[in-house]
């Protein structure tokens, strides 16, 4: 059982298991569903919002069937006589959510500061800006008994290790974790960290490192 678990259960509403509503693929059909069910919700009729903004009845049932392109003035229109921030008539719309697929064998491999040290990490996966504004980089790291000796790491962000192979003694500030196959660690990354003791190699595991996008 997970040692810190005081609260945590209060902490973790996301339902990992939720699907949204649809969404729109288009920004006009977007758009237009928003303004329909904003107009229906505020029971005002297709020509109540067309005399409010100055739109024709024609015009407007355009907008809301996604027909044509409102421009950004217009848009402004509808938002202020429909009384919500401009941003809400976007909100149905389906961004490309970026997805990356890494057939076994096939990671590149890399070097970052470890590599001076003899170990291997290979870079699983990689998607640039999201709309999330988080980036993770998720590695397979290897340590083999060329590995040696190294300063710990020190980085920001969130890191989590998943033990596959081996074994090694794992520091994190003051802390020192004996991690096994099965074992995980999640940890603030900006204490310093890393394998203090190579116990049982080849030792394999995989990191998982969180952090905000570059404003």
């Amino acid at each position: 059982m997970a040692k810190d678990r005081d609260g945590a259960e209060a902490r973790l509403t996301q339902n990992p298991h939720a699907v949204r509503e649809g969404r729109e693929k288009t920004l006009e059909a977007a758009i237009g569903h928003q303004v329909r069910q904003l107009r229906k919700r505020q029971r005002m009729t297709g020509a109540d919002l067309a005399a409010q903004t100055g739109l024709s009845v024609g015009m407007l049932s355009k907008i809301e069937n996604g027909v044509i392109s409102p421009s950004l003035a217009t848009i402004q229109v509808l938002a202020h006589a429909l009384g919500v921030p401009l941003v809400q008539l976007f909100s149905g719309f389906e961004e490309p959510r970026g997805a990356m697929h890494v057939k076994a064998g096939q990671a590149l491999e890399i070097e970052r500061a470890g590599t001076r040290a003899g170990h291997q990490y290979h870079l699983l996966g990689h998607i640039g800006s999201n709309a999330s504004g988080v980036v993770v980089e998720p590695y397979l790291i290897t340590l083999t008994t060329e590995s040696d000796r190294f300063p710990t790491f020190q980085h920001e962000g969130i890191e989590l290790l998943y033990m596959l192979e081996g074994r090694v003694s794992y520091r994190h500030g003051t802390q020192v974790y004996d991690l096994e196959p099965g074992d995980s660690l999640l940890f603030d990354a900006d204490s310093p960290h890393g394998p203090q003791e190579l116990k049982q190699l080849p030792a394999r595991y995989l990191s998982l490192i969180c952090y905000p996008q570059a404003r």
